[in-house]
């Protein structure tokens, strides 16, 4: 698809307006607005109907850029170099010296980063002074937006603007990982998590929002199958807490191939 670098300059023009827009991403249309405005923050969560407690992803075309908001740690250096730009959403400490928007975190000292793959909304980005907070552009009772006209269909004369991208290839948000302490997927989406299991040294907690999940006969028998698999090679771990459940796959790096294949397996049953 042909790039507009006008339509990158209207796009520039309304976000410096504090305005909110539609951007293509790999993964889904996100509705954006400066990270850095409480008053663009607040449209977004107005536009979409969001709750204030549920916090949003923010944008950002590179690691140097994200330095100035976030801090940074091994997990994160190394996940960033295989998969960035890309469909990996990570939870970050905050810096305290960050000019993120409080509404975006809901007052909390911890931030959801993403770098898109899309060249056009890494254009955008690349111009701006500052990263996108970037839900996905749709109200939050309907079904994330792949198209221009999707988007269209659910906000109409609404959104200011609507940057053309195409049809987002992967479809389905990014996936989300917590590296604040040990790495936890919080979410399933466009990255497979055995994909990310595959990284040398990283351990990787499967969290299941259904806790009783792990009891059901065809779950037991996958984890008893699993527990054979890696055998004298690593362990596997159930954990009950509150209402979730955690899966936990570790072992040493030099067997993440039989590792991921396990991460792989379980992953499968529990969608």
């Amino acid at each position: 698809m042909k790039m507009s670098l006008a339509n990158i300059k209207k796009a520039k023009k309304l976000l410096h307006k504090r305005e909110c827009i539609a951007i293509p991403t790999e993964t889904v249309y996100g509705l954006a607005g400066n990270a850095y405005s409480d008053q663009a923050c607040q449209k977004i969560y107005k536009l979409k109907k969001r709750p204030k407690n549920n916090p949003l992803i923010v944008h950002y075309l590179n690691i140097q850029r994200l330095k100035k908001d976030c801090h940074l740690n091994n997990d994160f250096i190394k996940l960033y170099k295989k998969f960035c730009p890309g469909p990996l959403t990570f939870i970050l400490n905050l810096k305290k010296s960050s000019k993120i928007s409080k509404i975006i975190t809901n007052k909390k000292n911890t931030l959801a980063v993403r770098f898109p793959r899309h060249s056009v909304t890494r254009r955008l980005l690349k111009i701006l002074e500052f990263p996108l907070a970037a839900p996905s552009a749709n109200p939050s009772s309907r079904v994330s937006a792949v198209t221009s006209n999707d988007v269209k269909e659910d906000f109409g004369k609404k959104i200011k603007y609507i940057l053309e991208g195409g049809k987002s290839s992967i479809g389905v948000e990014s996936t989300i990982i917590d590296l604040r302490k040990n790495p936890q997927i919080l979410r399933l989406g466009g990255l497979n998590v055995s994909t990310i299991q595959k990284t040398p040294q990283l351990l990787v907690n499967i969290n299941v929002k259904d806790k009783n999940i792990v009891n059901k006969p065809e779950i037991k028998k996958t984890i008893r199958t699993v527990e054979k698999l890696i055998k004298g090679k690593g362990r596997i771990l159930v954990r009950k807490s509150g209402t979730e459940s955690k899966i936990r796959i570790m072992g040493e790096s030099e067997n993440k191939t039989l590792l991921s294949q396990c991460v792989k397996i379980i992953s499968k049953k529990i969608k």
